[in-house]
């Protein structure tokens, strides 16, 4: 069933009263999945809203306007169905979730083909899972373990709460600086994420593939952790102990204040966008000056150690995953597969080329079928499922 008929139907079953749950869920989702609000192609053409939604429009009549839905709605009834299938398209603004690849303009398709997922190609989303490797050397599995207790590590308790978070708690003694038998790791793998507050109070999350390392209790001069992957702090004011964190060859350095960290291996560089407070970036082996930030901003730590900094940094778009969503605007494809792949545990593979790009916003709480299909109404793109490996082609 290509799109436009899908749609208009939904519509139609929608006014009757006739609409199920999960159909009325679906018009939402198509409503509130993407922003949409201005589309660009690299011709050097603006196509602002109210253009791109005329071509939606146009093309939308032309479809149900075929031999396409004669056979499903009476001819008194299509002109109720066209008319409101037009003003969902106005409701969404442009309804288009496609932005727009490289070279040609990119037409807005009339029929695109929709992913019909079977039973095995149902991978879920990730969710709360983690390792945590005591200074001992043992694991524990954090989120088959059971809520209380999980440990004491010297003058330190774990306990794990009701709602997954797992807590550090000091017993008021002491421990000796920098004793590596009291540093643990926490490791989320693909699939997973996790948070855990700190003996200071410091409050981390880590997203999919993700880890660090810390002592269970600060001591010393400094509070100093080691991380990889992306995670975000909320760090414990304590002018007297000043917070570093650790990324790969960067250091970030803070009093107390909210920012993200994205330090994959397979991502171009390291960025660090601050919410809240000032951080100071800096490349210890590089020997190059270090970057301060301010709220807004985004540094960027090339493989090559060079700093950048952005000004006007998306910040929520940073922290999207934080709050349950993907996030994006003009990004590539293929950056938007490298988060996907992450949270849901799956492998991608190109046929050809997917030079694209998209602008808008997915939650990562459906079946990964559902995400392919939102990205796959743009008829740009299309994906399919093999086990756990997604290919992808034009």
């Amino acid at each position: 069933m290509n799109t436009a008929q899908n749609l208009a139907e939904l519509i139609q079953k929608f006014e009757a009263g006739t609409a199920s749950q999960e159909e009325i869920n679906l018009i939402n989702e198509w409503y509130h999945s993407f922003d949409d609000s201005v589309a660009q192609v690299n011709t050097g053409e603006a196509i602002n809203e109210e253009q791109l939604a005329g071509r939606m429009r146009a093309r939308l009549l032309e479809t149900i306007s075929d031999g396409s839905l004669k056979q499903v709605v009476p001819l008194r009834k299509r002109w109720k169905q066209v008319a409101a299938a037009i003003a969902l398209l106005c409701l969404l603004g442009t309804a288009a979730y496609l932005l727009f690849g490289t070279g040609k303009e990119t037409k807005i398709p009339g029929q695109p083909v929709a992913i019909k997922p079977q039973p095995s190609d149902e991978i879920k989303p990730g969710g709360d899972i983690a390792l945590l490797t005591l200074a001992d050397g043992s694991v524990i599995v954090l989120d088959s373990a059971s809520d209380g207790l999980l440990g004491i590590q010297g003058n330190t308790k774990i306990e794990k709460l009701e709602n997954g978070l797992l807590v550090y708690k000091v017993n008021g003694q002491t421990v000796t600086e920098n004793d590596e038998a009291f540093y643990n790791t926490i490791t989320t793998p693909r699939g997973g994420q996790y948070q855990v507050t700190l003996s200071d109070g410091t409050k981390v999350w880590l997203n999919a593939a993700s880890s660090i390392r810390f002592p269970v209790f600060f001591t010393g001069s400094e509070r100093k952790v080691e991380v990889t992957g992306e995670t975000y702090f909320e760090v414990a004011k304590n002018e007297k102990l000043p917070f570093k964190v650790k990324a790969v060859n960067s250091e970030v350095e803070v009093l107390g204040t909210h920012f993200n960290i994205n330090a994959y291996d397979d991502e171009a560089s390291i960025k660090t966008t601050l919410l809240e407070g000032k951080v100071k970036i800096s490349v210890p082996a590089a020997g190059q000056a270090a970057s301060y930030l301010t709220p807004g901003q985004q540094s960027g730590i090339s493989k090559a150690g060079k700093i950048s900094v952005l000004d006007n940094a998306d910040t929520e778009e940073a922290v999207a995953w934080k709050k349950g969503r993907f996030q994006f605007k003009s990004a590539d494809l293929r950056s938007i597969l490298r988060q996907i792949a992450r949270w849901y545990d799956v492998d991608i593979e190109y046929k050809g080329a997917v030079d694209l790009h998209f602008t808008g916003q997915l939650t990562r709480n459906d079946n990964v079928s559902k995400v392919f299909e939102k990205l796959q109404l743009t008829g740009e793109v299309h994906f399919r499922t093999e086990g756990r490996k997604i290919i992808v082609s034009r």
